[in-house]
Formats: structure tokens, C-alpha cells, sequence
């Protein structure tokens, strides 16, 4: 039974002990065994043992394979009761040719973490509204290149408490407030916007973050959003990495966080910019769906997440 719109608690997945299985697939980009190798060394380091997809390594295209493929390697996974965790080889463009191929039951039966950023958001808000927590952190292809996110992820599987506060050169709108946190890929929550898979935003605080966009498009889906009733509800907006935004040769006029506060300029919850989330080099893990709050100052900022016995 679907959760979407009860605004319920969410199902939190057993958290990860040193002698787990975890897996690793490649649900839309293409990867090599050289690009995995580092993240499959960290992960067994973390006292984990590791299952690679069929088609992990695959190729059709830009793509790890074929959706039936893919699709595939991602239900083994699913249904799998070793598998204790999935993770998202990497991301690019593919998980939204194959969340409809995928059957949740056993899944909902036996609930485990789904990680991943990016194109990742598709499973993120399709298992969100199954009633299931996930966990947005940083993937194989990028272990290592950052000590505190790779950390950081490694801290949330395992279930230690997390709490982050940052300074940030921008303003946002202050305010302090609690709910469950939600979001991801801007670009991937407007094109799963009225799908089976779209965000229940309500009484939430929600996450955006977004990479290589024209600006006057970050226009454009922050107008989605506002118009499909998903910015007036919320309890809180935080902006992460807006990354290597793109502009016209007459350019739009304001910055990615103009917009996106010009969208939200007339509701009274807290806005706060530049979380270390996203297509950053510093993409801190944090788990969506769980009760977070949120303490937005100046330029001072604070998110902590529910305590864990």
C-alpha cells in the first residue's frame, strides 16, 4: 500500500554490521571494473562483502545495458535477502527507462538501503512513496575523491547519528522548523512530476540540488513546482550544489538561488543555500525520509537528523 500523501512515518532499513553483503549495479550509466575498484577496496574495508550486478560492466550505448538488463540487475538486488544495501554504480541519465520495469514487493517485505545521488532521485521518490527511507550520498565512482562524504556515508549505513552545520555566503530566509526531508535532482523531480513515482512535498522540508542547467530552465521547473502545489506546503527549503549552471548569450538576470528563492519569496518557512550535497566535490550522505531539523540563521546553518538508539 502506498504512503503517498499520509504524511507516515517511514520505514527505516536495518542499518549495516560488519559482515553484510552489499551490492553494487549500474542502473543507467555505463562504468568500468578500473572505476569500481577503489569503492569495492573502501566498502570491503568496512569489514563488507560485495556482489556485483550481472551487468555491471555491460555496454548498450552511453547506458550499463539494456533496460531489460539493467532493470535486471536492479530486481536481483531488490529480492536478493543477502543484500543488505544497493548502491548506484554511478549516475547519468537511465533510472527513469527502468523504475517501471521493477517489482517492489519483496522489497517492502524485507526493506534495505538504496544509495545513491543524481539520476538516483527516481528511486529515491518512488520508494518514498512506498513508505521507505533512502539514503542520498555520494557513489562508488566518486569513493575516495572526498575523505568527509565517503565518511559520511560510511556513518549513516552504520547507523551513527548525523548532524551538519555550515556557513553560507548567502542569505537565505531564517526560521527554524522540523519534518521529514525529502528531494534530491531538481530536474529529476520535475520530469516525475504526476507520475506514479512524484514527491508528496506536503508538511516537509525539501532538498534540491542540480547540475549543467540553463538558468532560464531552473526558471522554468521551480514555476512547475510552485504551480503543482509543492512549494506552498512545505516546512523548509534547503539549496545544495547549483553546479556548472549555464546561461544565454542575453543572459537571465539572476543566479540559480534567485530563482529558486523567487519561487518560494511568498510562504514563511526557513530557506538555507549551499548544503554540501549534490554534484559537489564535498557531497555529504544524509537519509531522506527521516525527521531532521533545521535551523536557518544569516548565513549560519544547522541540520540534524533523529537520534538512533
Amino acid at each position: 500500500m502506498s504512503a503517498l500523501g499520509l504524511n507516515l512515518p517511514k520505514i527505516k532499513p536495518p542499518f549495516l554490521c560488519k559482515g553484510d553483503t552489499v551490492g553494487i549495479v549500474a542502473p543507467a550509466r555505463k562504468v568500468s571494473r578500473e572505476e569500481m575498484s577503489k569503492a569495492i577496496e573502501i566498502l570491503r574495508s568496512w569489514g563488507l562483502l560485495v556482489k556485483e550486478g550481472n551487468h555491471l560492466y555491460g555496454s548498450q550505448d552511453q547506458f550499463s545495458g539494456t533496460d531489460e538488463e539493467r532493470a535486471s540487475d536492479m530486481q536481483n538486488m531488490l529480492d536478493d535477502p543477502d543484500v543488505k544495501t544497493v548502491f548506484s554504480a554511478r549516475g547519468g541519465y537511465g533510472c527513469l527507462r527502468i523504475i517501471d520495469k521493477l517489482n517492489f514487493d519483496s522489497f517492502l517485505r524485507s526493506p534495505k538501503w538504496i544509495v545513491g545521488y543524481s539520476d538516483m532521485t527516481v528511486f529515491h521518490s518512488h520508494i518514498h512513496s512506498l513508505g521507505v527511507e533512502t539514503l542520498h550520498g555520494t557513489m562508488p565512482i566518486n569513493f575516495g575523491m572526498d575523505e568527509e562524504s565517503t565518511e559520511s556515508l560510511r556513518a549513516s549505513l552504520f547507523g551513527i547519528s548525523l548532524a551538519y552545520s555550515w556557513e553560507s555566503s548567502l542569505a537565505g530566509r531564517k526560521g527554524s522548523s522540523e519534518g521529514e526531508l525529502v528531494g534530491g535532482n531538481l530536474s529529476l523531480l520535475y520530469a516525475l512530476n504526476n507520475s506514479k513515482s512524484d514527491l508528496d512535498t506536503r508538511g516537509k522540508i525539501l532538498f534540491l540540488e542540480d547540475l549543467d542547467e540553463y538558468l532560464y530552465h531552473i526558471d522554468r521547473m521551480m514555476l512547475n513546482l510552485k504551480r503543482s502545489g509543492k512549494l506552498s506546503g512545505l516546512r523548509g527549503l534547503v539549496v545544495g550544489g547549483m553546479t556548472d549552471m549555464k546561461d544565454n548569450a542575453i543572459p537571465f538576470g539572476k543566479s540559480a538561488e534567485e530563482i529558486i528563492f523567487d519561487a518560494v519569496k511568498e510562504f514563511d518557512y526557513p530557506v538555507c543555500y549551499e548544503f554540501s550535497a549534490g554534484h559537489t566535490t564535498r557531497n555529504l550522505a544524509f537519509r531522506l525520509g527521516s525527521k531532521v531539523s533545521l535551523i536557518a540563521a544569516e548565513k549560519s546553518n544547522a541540520l540534524s537528523f533523529e537520534k538512533h538508539g
